[in-house]
């Protein structure tokens, strides 16, 4: 039974020219903020890859030369067009198509990528097979993406999306012994792209080792804060300039490994009240507050040639009420009018916002038709892949627009291949990376209360509240830096959500706990519970480095930009 069925319309020649003008006019100058960096939202001070050029070529299903500006270069494209030209409709549905499944044996998603041409997997924490101490198995895991890999490539010369989300902070389904990360809050707290740009490339690199081609980060959300349920510390902060800039150094990190970015969640995750894995968000702002916000950290991916974007789960009042965007031709008309070029991809189709009003299968129809290129983890993908091919067979999905998706995939896939180039890192790079981690944690350490400088502790210290896990990890950072924990001034750690007074007090991860806090001496933001990040925080309360962050949010009467800087 199909419930409430959105109307399909054809959003498959997105980027009408009203669009494109409005969005030129609302990305012109960009706002002053005390946290934004010196840069502008676009710029750059690195080497990495960008877009291949101006290479000009034709789409798949129009006569008329586009600018292909998002990675694959001209000939990798038309060889992906050849590639899908020869396909069955069958293997075409399968090319839009990324699967999850249960557990740690792979074997029914071998069998079933074989058998539906899937275009790949991810991997869920579920998935991640572990030691009996509880760390990561990393040959088993490798030997997993490899097995999957495999399956997917079968009879292809590009490679599977072997993808997860490893984001840092709170999303990140694999930990130790790969390297830990703070949230990426910190990067906006460091005001400096390139300690963005660096924590990517580490962590991709690591994800590289173990055989992911896709990683779906960064998240370029821009947060409202407290009020918001869903993002918060997982974004580079309030401030859009400053999440642009976050985002392009991001982006430009994780392309360098060859495991592809996605950036996420398109219209805008951070400014709605509603988390989508529970219920559809709705977004009550206008386009043109939209794009002074929301959209301006991906129109600063899509100008760096970020080859995926995630279309979110969000309805937004202006363009389709009552529709999510990635089911909504108007949602990705706005994403192609920003000037994206590559791959859209859905968020998790098997989330609340989508299964509360759409029937098995009927979901990944009406993305692919509205404009999706890849369909992420659908509740069903045996109905998926059958609702796509019925869909073509009756006229409701145009055969053209599942060429266009099969060939933007496919040619995204050939780039992936072309950047990774033949030798992938080897084990060693697991866990390789502390020293950026905890680089990371001190370039966004921030002081909105107290001393900048100066032994703020001395020979000993009393630590209170967060988890025991980061009680452990305090003790162990403290002992590192010759101090003991049995007596002298009380730090109280604060997990997400919960307040506290003490001598100093630090927030683990966002810093919004602080603003209902009282410390006698200090007041510190760290947003992470990583070795590293305990390292960074003894660094500068043994006074042997400075606090540089700056709140990249606003926190209580705060405004961001608050800090030692």
């Amino acid at each position: 039974m199909i419930r409430n069925r959105a109307p399909i319309r054809m959003g498959f020649l997105p980027a009408v020219a009203s669009l494109v003008l409005m969005t030129t006019a609302c990305f012109g100058a960009p706002e002053e903020s005390p946290s934004s960096p010196g840069q502008s939202a676009g710029a750059t001070t690195s080497s990495a890859p960008k877009a291949s050029g101006s290479a000009k070529r034709k789409s798949p299903q129009s006569t008329e030369p586009v600018s292909l500006s998002w990675g694959p270069t001209e000939e990798q494209y038309d060889d992906a067009r050849t590639a899908v030209a020869n396909m069955s409709l069958e293997e075409k549905a399968g090319q839009v198509l990324i699967q999850f499944y249960s557990g740690t044996n792979p074997d029914v998603a071998v069998e079933r990528s074989r058998r539906l041409h899937l275009a790949g997997s991810i991997i869920m924490g579920d998935n991640v097979p572990r030691t009996a101490s509880g760390v990561v198995d990393v040959e088993s895991m490798a030997a997993i993406t490899e097995r999957l890999a495999k399956a997917a490539g079968q009879g292809r010369d590009w490679p599977a999306v072997i993808a997860i989300d490893q984001e840092g902070g709170l999303v990140a389904r694999l930990g130790a012994p790969l390297t830990l990360w703070p949230t990426p809050m910190t990067y906006g707290a460091s005001r400096d792209p390139d300690v963005a740009r660096r924590a990517q490339q580490s962590i991709n690199e690591e994800l590289a080792a173990l055989g992911f081609t896709v990683n779906f980060a960064p998240d370029a959300d821009v947060t409202i804060g407290a009020a918001d349920p869903t993002i918060r510390s997982r974004s580079f902060g309030s401030v859009p300039r400053l999440a642009a800039s976050m985002t392009v150094g991001a982006v430009e990190g994780a392309l360098t490994t060859g495991v592809l970015p996605v950036v996420k969640h398109f219209p805008g995750h951070g400014s709605v009240t509603t988390n989508s894995h529970l219920g559809l968000p709705v977004q009550q702002a206008s386009v043109a507050k939209l794009k002074q916000r929301d959209w301006r950290p991906f129109k600063a991916a899509i100008e760096q040639g970020a080859p995926m974007i995630m279309m979110g789960h969000i309805a937004v009042e202006a363009l389709d009420p009552g529709v999510p965007a990635s089911v909504s031709p108007d949602g990705y008309d706005a994403l192609r009018g920003l000037g994206f070029e590559g791959v859209a991809v859905t968020d998790a189709m098997n989330m609340g916002a989508i299964q509360d009003q759409y029937a098995p299968g009927e979901a990944s129809a009406l993305a692919l038709a509205a404009g999706a290129d890849l369909i992420l983890m659908p509740a069903d993908v045996e109905a998926a892949h059958a609702a796509i091919v019925a869909g073509v067979r009756d006229g409701s999905i145009p055969s053209q627009r599942l060429d266009e998706a099969a060939t933007r995939v496919v040619a995204m896939m050939k780039y992936q291949q072309s950047l990774a180039g033949d030798a992938a890192p080897g084990m060693g790079a697991i866990g390789s990376h502390q020293d950026v981690s905890q680089g990371a944690s001190a370039a966004g350490l921030t002081v909105l209360e107290g001393p900048c400088e100066g032994a703020i502790v001395g020979g000993s210290v009393r630590v209170a509240g967060g988890t025991a896990q980061d009680r452990a990890r305090f003790r162990a950072a403290a002992a590192r830096h010759d101090v003991s924990t049995g007596s002298g001034p009380l730090v109280v750690l604060l997990a997400p959500g919960a307040s506290g007074s003490g001598d100093i007090v630090v927030s683990l991860g966002g810093p919004w706990p602080l603003a209902a806090s009282q410390a006698s001496t200090s007041r510190i933001a760290l947003y992470g519970r990583t070795p590293g990040a305990f390292d960074a925080l003894f660094d500068f309360l043994t006074s042997n480095a400075p606090a540089p962050g700056q709140l990249p949010v606003e926190v209580g009467n705060l405004p961001a930009g608050t800090g030692c800087n």
